[in-house]
């Protein structure tokens, strides 16, 4: 990273080669929490369609304050970016500590709401009756959790501003590792089973999808825990130091607000829409709601790398505009982008390909994988143009620029998405609703590349 804090310029190889090194890890680490979905869904999958509609059902809303949470890391990430790119490492660790304090208090508020509305969400939601107690179970154990599940997240986006990738990555690695085992555990009831001529019983509590939700919650506690320690006892720009006062400065505070809200209201808009989809595809039974939410979870294995390169851009442009070099953070941006498209491009061609056989991974019900791979195929086409909105979005937010992508991606999905949806899911059922989401894919990423074109976002590098 020093050429970041220095004054020689960085050739084109050695930009793209940094961008590399900074995105494989968090890649790693999408990878894994895409792998933890793809347990939860597959697992669960194998108890029945029901259980996966019944996840499938509330995801949207758990993403809805999912999303806010991370929201309120935002802020606080991307000015200890800037700070440890400008060598003020010590006001970067005052940030942390506020960030985490401030983080705690926000996934509190959050769970006492979302735990509040969850025996009457699936109702809401227009969903079946049958799935109404699995769906509350689920989404009342992850918004129970969310003080538990701000950790990881917060530390992991802490670890990213300093650029240590790996630790964050590695962890994530792990927690996969730990999804699988607790899932098991809490899934399935306990088994009998024959090893080396001794029958022994996995243990196992049975309590399905439920289990699902509880198993991941442990995972990620354990983890985040790891991750807390290596960022507050072994990172050598942010390990807390004894004897060193932690200001608490309102500008601080205002700032984050500033780069938050923004944040705040695109996951509200985008979530909320998705929410909205979700109350469209409902109505089409419970399979075509499986197959939605299994092939919501295919999907994301092409857009992962897109959201590795998008938190290295975050970094990259964040400690740029911290040194000073803003021409130096546009190249980021763009290199960040380009390279986010291509890999998606290759993602999506793949993905196409083998739709029926990742589909089968996740269910064995032959309707669900043969609904789900036909949606599959008509949404990665946009999988390019989606990538530049994931990325250009991270490079702006580096440079503090969250609001006008935060309108733009609000003009897109509500104009566009809702609207075709409503449109076409009445003729085309399931496959319209993907169509609909291709289309606001595409006009979502022209949308943030024209913003990346404008140089106003570097306006907001301060």
């Amino acid at each position: 990273m020093e050429d970041l804090r220095c004054g020689r310029r960085m050739g084109g190889r050695n930009a793209v080669l940094l961008v590399w090194l900074l995105s494989l890890p968090t890649i790693l680490s999408e990878l894994s929490s895409i792998a933890m979905e793809y347990i939860d869904a597959a697992m669960v999958g194998r108890i029945g369609s029901g259980g996966a509609a019944s996840i499938g059902l509330v995801a949207s809303t758990t993403w809805l304050f999912w999303g806010m949470l991370r929201a309120a890391t935002t802020g606080f990430g991307v000015q200890v970016a800037q700070l440890v790119g400008a060598r003020r490492d010590g006001e970067a660790r005052s940030v942390m500590v506020q960030g985490i304090v401030a983080s705690s208090a926000v996934s509190m508020a959050l769970g006492a709401i979302a735990s509040s509305i969850a025996g009457v969400l699936p109702r809401w939601l227009g969903g079946e009756a049958s799935l109404a107690h699995d769906a509350t179970l689920y989404f009342l154990i992850f918004m129970l959790s969310l003080p538990v599940l701000q950790v990881p997240m917060l530390a992991s986006r802490m670890l990213q501003a300093a650029g240590d990738m790996r630790t964050a990555g590695g962890m994530n690695i792990l927690m996969c590792a730990l999804d699988v085992l607790f899932n098991f555990v809490f899934i399935f009831p306990p088994r009998a089973m024959s090893a080396c001529g001794m029958e022994l019983t996995l243990p196992g509590f049975g309590m399905g999808v439920a289990g699902a939700a509880l198993g991941t919650v442990v995972a990620e506690a354990v983890a985040g825990a790891i991750m807390m320690w290596a960022l507050l006892v072994r990172n050598p720009k942010l390990r807390l130091r004894r004897g060193e006062r932690v200001r608490f400065r309102r500008e601080v505070l205002v700032k984050a607000l500033k780069i938050g809200l923004p944040v705040a209201f695109e996951s509200m808009v985008m979530t909320g829409a998705m929410v909205v989809s979700t109350a469209i595809v409902a109505p089409l039974g419970a399979v075509a709601l499986a197959a939605n939410s299994f092939a919501i979870t295919a999907e994301s294995l092409c857009y992962m790398p897109g959201y590795g390169i998008g938190a290295a851009a975050t970094t990259l442009v964040g400690q740029a505009i911290g040194a000073g070099r803003r021409t130096l953070s546009r190249r980021f941006a763009w290199i960040c982008t380009g390279m986010g498209a291509m890999t998606m491009t290759v993602s999506g061609a793949l993905l196409f390909i083998f739709a029926p056989e990742v589909m089968a991974l996740l269910t064995t019900d032959a309707e669900v994988v043969a609904l789900g791979a036909a949606v599959l195929r008509i949404e990665v086409f946009a999988e390019p143009f989606f990538a530049a909105s994931i990325v250009a979005t991270g490079a702006l937010r580096g440079a503090g620029d969250s609001l006008v992508p935060s309108i733009l991606n609000f003009t897109s999905m509500w104009l566009v998405r809702i609207t075709l949806m409503a449109i076409l899911v009445p003729g085309m059922g399931l496959k319209g609703a993907w169509l609909a989401m291709a289309v606001e894919l595409s006009v979502r990423g022209i949308l943030l590349l024209w913003r990346l074109r404008s140089p106003r976002w570097l306006v907001h590098a301060k």
